[in-house]
């Protein structure tokens, strides 16, 4: 991604180069429930440590499925093993359905407790719970498949400051977000960065060929931060230009949920190469950015 530009007018430009791509809310249960975990050595951490596959160290959930003198192994482990892992004895296909009973009362740690999650669930909780986890590792919300990073909240824009410094970021809660060479051919995306209300918000352009030849853009903005915290935020994107506007408001995304999903979904502002000419200027696309604060 080449270095991007930036233009000053009546509000400051970003314009930033494209380059090919490469190749909460707190679950409400009556079984949920916010608690310190027990110490160690208290009969509820000694039995939910029953529970952990010898495999991949994570809960054993329902179906459990033991070897023939009662070992345990979880359900996703269980098809790639040919034996026990704890004692080298037969598998079989065996449950043990009172081991489930227990595990259906049982209160467990999230799996992020690690990282600082201090939240206990039950079964029916747990999986949803640590989907949306704030203390779950976040991974780089640049688009494409080129960075593997993953890492903690406040990790996120050290990695973006170093690993990606050719990234644009701008100050204030209104912007234009120019994208230069949108005609480029293939799948291009445009990235930039956007700090206000103390937060940093990554705008993202996407170009997308499909099979059919048909080509379209999706214009997105995402928060470097969890779902609960862009709650408080709404986003405008809007196009100007030849007497005519296109405008898309909605919440950011958080980086914990990404934006190929809202991508996939068109749950953004999408619009195809004939609308893009219509407000293009010299092969350049200039979209209106502005966050607020949702009271």
């Amino acid at each position: 991604m080449a270095q991007p530009q930036i233009i000053s007018q009546k509000r400051i430009r970003g314009a930033v180069t494209g380059e090919p791509s490469g190749s909460s809310s707190t679950p409400s249960s009556s079984n949920t429930q916010i608690s310190q975990l027990p110490n160690p050595g208290t009969l509820t951490d000694e039995l939910a440590a029953l529970f952990e596959c010898p495999v991949c160290f994570e809960i054993v959930l329902p179906p459990i499925m033991q070897c023939q003198v009662g070992h345990l192994v979880c359900a996703s482990c269980r098809p790639k093993l040919s034996c026990c892992p704890t004692c080298r004895g037969n598998l079989g296909d065996i449950r043990n359905l009172a081991m489930e009973k227990v595990a259906n009362n049982l209160m467990f740690p999230c799996k992020h407790k690690q990282t600082g999650c201090r939240m206990s669930l039950g079964l029916n909780e747990k999986a949803e719970h640590e989907e949306i986890c704030e203390f779950r590792p976040y991974t780089c919300p640049c688009p494409g498949a080129s960075c593997s990073w993953q890492g903690q909240l406040e990790k996120v824009m050290v990695h973006l400051k170093h690993a990606h410094q050719n990234i644009t970021t701008l100050n204030g809660e209104d912007i234009v977000f120019l994208a230069t060479e949108i005609n480029l051919p293939g799948a291009v995306d445009w990235v930039m960065m956007q700090s206000c209300f103390g937060h940093h918000f990554m705008l993202i352009l996407e170009k997308q060929e499909k099979c059919d030849g048909h080509t379209q853009f999706f214009a997105i903005v995402q928060l470097i931060g969890s779902r609960k915290q862009a709650e408080h935020f709404a986003y405008r994107l809007e196009l100007n230009g030849n007497r005519r506007r296109l405008t898309w408001e909605a919440m950011p995304r958080s980086s914990h949920e990404g934006v190929a999903s809202a991508i996939m979904g068109s749950d953004c502002l999408v619009f195809d190469t004939s609308i893009a000419q219509l407000f293009a200027d010299n092969n350049n696309l200039g979209i209106n950015v502005t966050i607020s604060i949702v009271n």
